[in-house]
């Protein structure tokens, strides 16, 4: 077992010269986990959530669009919504483009 660990760790060959070995490519591995770990995993999961959630949105739900705009869903389509804003304007917006759940102060008021 200890030979076998010499080969894997410290790169040591047959002929008892030292090669390659799992230690050259340990900084690599190790900057490959971080960037999973600190910015893929975390996207990863908050995209995954935020689909979710555009799935999820029923008629009545109040949100913010990514350009920032309130309103409330009137209509479901399959894959648009059309949101009420302030002065009772209608609006057809794409389900990508719901950032979030909110509440408007104005249309809070109905």
């Amino acid at each position: 077992m200890n030979i076998l660990t010499n080969i894997l760790l410290l790169g040591i060959t047959a002929d008892g010269g030292e090669g390659g070995g799992l230690m050259n490519f340990l900084p690599l591995v190790l900057i490959i986990l971080v960037f999973y770990l600190f910015f893929i995993r975390p996207n990863m999961k908050k995209s995954k959530d935020l689909k979710k959630f555009r799935e999820n949105i029923k008629k009545g739900d109040r949100i913010i669009t990514i350009g920032g705009i309130h309103g409330k869903i009137i209509e479901v389509q399959e894959r648009t919504f059309t949101i009420e804003v302030e002065g009772g304007n209608k609006l057809r917006i794409e389900k990508s483009a719901v950032a979030m759940e909110g509440v408007s102060e104005n249309l809070a008021k109905e």
